[in-house]
């Protein structure tokens, strides 16, 4: 069964991430997986090829945080994982929840991710967009 395009789409991220070259690329396809193009794998090609690019150290995006569900007027869950994204990159890792959480009491006056409306919330990615490039 062929790739989906989401799955075709992770690969060229990892490729990316990992600064491989269109060369090293299609030599990882040809050795690991067997096949000259993305379009050509299956489901155990697509996994021996992750396994060698996360041993390459591609790692994969993975939840970090709770799933509020669907909530109409409140922030999405990508919304709040962008937010917690731009919070670990523009922090470096020094900063947790807890400070997080600090930061959208004193500006967005809620306690918590969980409580960000909609409109705060892009608010809030604008925020620290330019936080993060202004830190750079």
């Amino acid at each position: 069964m062929p790739l989906s395009r989401n799955q075709i789409a992770l690969l060229h991220v990892a490729k990316n991430k990992l600064g491989l070259n269109d060369a090293m690329y299609r030599a990882a396809l040809v050795h690991i997986a067997g096949v000259t193009s993305s379009t050509e794998l299956d489901r155990d090609g697509l996994n021996a090829l992750m396994g060698f690019f996360e041993y390459l150290g591609f790692e994969p995006l993975t939840r970090r945080g709770a799933d509020y569900g669907d909530r109409p007027g409140m922030a999405s869950f990508a919304q709040l994982e962008l937010i917690r994204a731009l919070w670990h990159e523009y922090t470096r890792g020094k900063a947790g929840d807890e400070e997080l959480n600090k930061w959208l009491l004193r500006s967005w006056k809620v306690s918590s991710l969980r409580f960000l409306r909609k409109g705060d919330a892009q608010k809030a990615i604008t925020a620290l967009k330019a936080m993060k490039r202004r830190a750079a």
